[in-house]
């Protein structure tokens, strides 16, 4: 993910990193904003002709932070907190973790057996317990912890008090059923207060969660509850979509049939006709939990207990289950968080990502909690039922912290700044971007609809990292389009395929060099496919995805190393072109492959989302060839462009561009399990 990638390093990385080499380029800056709408934006560089990743995109906006932003920062001076991390990082995650609650203390911090790594050593934990008891236990027992409203407007909310009320019930019940420290249990549930209540409950106790999306067909719910062999099942009778009712019972009714492990089957009941449950093997959430304690006491577990398991789809082969750790990752989550958005005792935090995604664990459930945030949880789509819905929440709740999608955030362009303006956003003060590459057009409409005066977070990550590694921090000046700079303690950068550092913009291969705390531990059941990340380029975790870093060290992602696009011994990142063709005012989202030419070696072809009130002709073609003739030069002009209703996407928001190139090569496209449509 950029920002999340949810792909593998596999056997197509492993291609990509025989073939490219990088080169460097010097950066070209471009005038302000309002020359740039009149010119050229983006400059064509000399290229030899040989195998490389060519970076064309050239962004010379920089905001820099408001003096009342730089002085309320947790982080007020980036530069020197980073040098002092990095000279000792043991030292800064040690004193990260001691703002946390620890049964036991670690006897080391680190322990790294290259590509194994352990953190707090001999230490015991619970995250639950700091999600929960650290604040239930303090002034904050009375505090909102979770304001959750329903696609129909329905509203539920949850003091840090009751909430652990209702976890230490929900742990009680899994007891009661035999559960015990190690088992799974596979969560299948919309987007409603019972997905984090479980989550917890399974922490709380040492049992694993295995939280599958709730859009999933059977097919690929039962793969994941076979790997997990999950003892138990929780879902619902149905999940609301832009006003459908969709039937989720059925759903794993067919998946379990192939999953012998499957003892119990919860299932909370939101529609009122209800579902008939078959007893002994199906159980009502409600009644489940009725006759439970609310007293339950957290279990203290070794800093390296398994946590969860998150299934992400690779280009090839089958889900990986990502596993994750109680003490690192809480750690990881937990300091990210603060940092990153900023987060204040009386800030509002909405998260639009799904607990389903690596988004919804790590900035939804875990690291907002472990800060004691006050978190708004929405059902429902951006659009529906009219392309207010997340403005009007933001207004209605007085939401300061908003964290969300490119992809979103190019849906609402879509449909113009009129819809913003309706509602009153000042409350909000940071803003965060997740998900892929966020197009500069796409930052600068966010940040002038919003206000003009919020930080945005563009936050560059994945579900192996467990957490967030590049980022801004809000006292750091912003340049639309760049990830800018490590986190702290983290330490990334730009190579070349046998790992040397390639100077200022030249496109390389974006990798972690050392150890951080919630990195994952392993891939389920298949510890050499955890080795790949480690040892495709030598001594580093290599992310897949292609970067480059500026002359002030501020990292460009360029898109995954396995989508660059070969042109005429021209190696171009998918998200240059892409970006160059949002920028035409026609154009709300695109996405670009590269397809078989005779001489070319690739040819570029574009698919076009167009913004309301433009219409597919061959005029309008032609000017979107012509624009990206000027913004990036000729080797970048598609030589096809499809104009499109939609685009496969995860339902996460990344686009799937290996399946629109395997439907346009007439080939198998794959996995397609994660797609949203």
């Amino acid at each position: 993910m950029r920002h999340a990638v949810f792909a593998c390093v596999d056997d197509r990385l492993t291609e990509a990193l025989r073939v490219a080499v990088p080169s460097s380029h010097p950066h070209n800056a471009v005038q302000n904003t309002a020359a740039r709408r009149s010119g050229p934006r983006f400059v064509e560089v000399m290229r030899p002709m040989s195998d490389k990743i060519d970076t064309l995109l050239k962004e010379g906006r920089v905001i820099q932070p408001s003096a009342r932003t730089k002085a309320a920062a947790h982080i007020p001076d980036y530069d020197q907190a980073y040098k002092a991390s990095i000279a000792d990082p043991e030292a800064f995650w040690g004193g990260v973790a001691k703002e946390l609650d620890w049964f036991t203390p670690w006897t080391r911090v680190l322990e790294w057996n290259y590509p194994w790594a352990k953190w707090f050593v001999g230490a015991t934990c619970n995250i639950a317990y700091n999600c929960l008891d650290r604040h239930a236990n303090s002034w904050r027992r009375n505090k909102v912890a979770i304001i959750w409203v329903g696609e129909n407007g329905e509203e539920r909310i949850f003091t840090y008090g009751e909430l652990l009320r209702q976890v230490n019930r929900c742990a009680n019940a899994l007891k009661a059923l035999g559960l015990k420290q190690g088992d799974r249990v596979t969560i299948y549930l919309p987007k409603i207060p019972e997905q984090v209540v479980a989550m917890l409950a399974c922490a709380r106790i040492g049992v694993i969660h295995s939280v599958v999306y709730s859009g999933f067909s059977a097919p690929a719910l039962a793969s994941r509850i076979q790997d997990a062999e999950a003892r138990l099942v929780i879902t619902a009778d149905v999940g609301y979509d832009r006003g459908k009712t969709i039937p989720l019972k059925p759903v794993v009714d067919a998946a379990v049939q192939s999953c012998p492990s499957v003892e119990k089957v919860v299932v909370v009941r939101r529609d009122a006709l209800g579902v008939a449950l078959t007893a002994p093997k199906e159980i009502d959430w409600t009644d489940w939990l009725k006759e439970q304690s609310a007293v339950c006491a957290a279990e203290p577990l070794d800093a390296e207990t398994p946590l969860y398991i998150l299934y992400t789809s690779g280009t090839t082969g089958k889900p990986k289950g990502v596993v994750h750790v109680h003490g690192g990752y809480m750690v990881g989550t937990y300091i990210t968080t603060k940092y990153v958005f900023d987060l204040k005792e009386d800030d509002v935090y909405f998260c639009v990502a799904d607990p389903g995604w690596v988004t919804g664990h790590s900035y939804i459930v875990y690291g907002p909690l472990l800060n004691g945030a006050t978190i708004l949880m929405a059902e429902g789509k951006p659009d529906y039922p009219n392309p207010g819905r997340w403005w009007d929440l933001i207004a209605r709740y007085g939401v300061s912290i908003f964290y969300t999608t490119p992809t979103a955030v190019r849906l609402l362009m879509k449909y113009g700044e009129d819809w913003p303006k309706k509602y009153d956003l000042s409350t909000l003060r940071v803003l965060g971007s997740v998900g892929e590459p966020i197009n500069p057009e796409a930052w600068e409409w966010f940040y002038r609809v919003t206000g003009s005066d919020k930080p945005i977070m563009d936050t560059w990550w994945q579900t192996e990292t467990g957490a967030i590694l590049v980022t801004p921090l809000p006292s750091v000046p912003l340049k639309p389009g760049s990830a800018t700079r490590p986190f702290l303690g983290i330490e990334a950068d730009v190579v070349d395929k046998e790992g040397h550092s390639l100077p200022s913009n030249a496109g390389g291969f974006a990798v972690i060099k050392k150890p951080w705390p919630a990195m994952m531990r392993t891939i389920y059941k298949d510890p050499d496919r955890y080795k790949v990340y480690w040892n495709t380029i030598p001594n580093c975790y290599t992310a897949g995805d292609v970067c480059r870093k500026d002359q002030d060290g501020y990292m460009w992602f360029m898109g995954r190393a396995d989508d660059v696009i070969k042109v005429a011994g021209n190696r171009i990142g998918t998200a240059e072109v892409e970006s160059a063709l949002v920028s035409h005012e026609a154009v709300a989202e695109a996405a670009v492959i590269g397809k078989p030419h005779r001489t070319a070696g690739e040819a570029i072809k574009a698919f076009v989302i167009l913004k309301q009130g433009y219409q597919d002709s061959k005029e309008l073609i032609q000017s979107l060839k012509d624009h990206v003739l000027k913004e990036l030069g000729k080797i970048a002009v598609p030589q096809e462009i499809d104009i499109v209703p939609s685009l496969p996407k995860t339902r996460s928001g990344k686009i799937m561009r290996r399946v629109l190139k395997a439907k346009e090569l007439g080939q198998d496209v794959g996995d397609i399990s994660t797609i949203e449509d």
